[in-house]
């Protein structure tokens, strides 16, 4: 399956539009990237 058919299918599924579903998306993406730890190694110095 390709991205927009998974982005058609998301949009559908939600029951929104395709851009609001993007959106979204990469909101929930941010969200769990920032959560999971997101920015420099640790090991990399100034």
């Amino acid at each position: 399956m390709t991205t927009n058919e998974d982005v058609r299918k998301y949009a559908a599924e939600q029951g929104i539009a395709e851009d609001e579903a993007l959106k979204k998306e990469m909101e929930e993406k941010a969200k769990e990237f920032v959560e999971k730890g997101a920015g420099a190694p640790s090991n990399i110095r100034a």
